[in-house]
């Protein structure tokens, strides 16, 4: 990839799978970064890390989050509260893509396929 590809960022709840695809996008050449929740409304993100040309929102139900996390205190009312702190960013999302039934490799791949069909890169 070139220096100057497009910036992906990428929002959601916690546990959603985030991190590793940053990484991933990362390792493959793209300019590819997690946000962290307290920079996932629109206009404070922009500010914050400059404007993404590409928005990717990953969620995750409670029982993933709790499973991928190791924990078992997520319930339907936090995740509630993380897409209420994240909707604007979900309105702004240029692929919306729930990781629940999918393998790291499989978003990764979903991911990929976004960005050359839709994007050419």
């Amino acid at each position: 990839m070139a220096q100057d590809t497009p910036r992906i960022a990428i929002v959601g709840v916690c546990g959603s799978g985030k991190t590793v695809l940053a990484e991933a996008l990362r390792a493959r050449g793209y300019n590819a970064r997690s946000i962290a929740q307290e920079h996932s409304f629109v206009t404070g993100m922009w500010r914050a890390h400059g404007p993404p040309n590409i928005l990717i929102y990953l969620d995750a139900r409670p029982e993933t989050i709790n499973a991928r996390l190791g924990r078992s205190d997520w319930n339907e009312e936090m995740v509630a509260e993380q897409h209420r702190r994240l909707a604007e960013t979900r309105a702004w999302c240029d692929l919306y893509l729930p990781t629940d039934d999918l393998s790291e490799e499989e978003v990764l791949q979903k991911v990929l396929a976004f960005l050359r069909e839709g994007w050419g890169i």
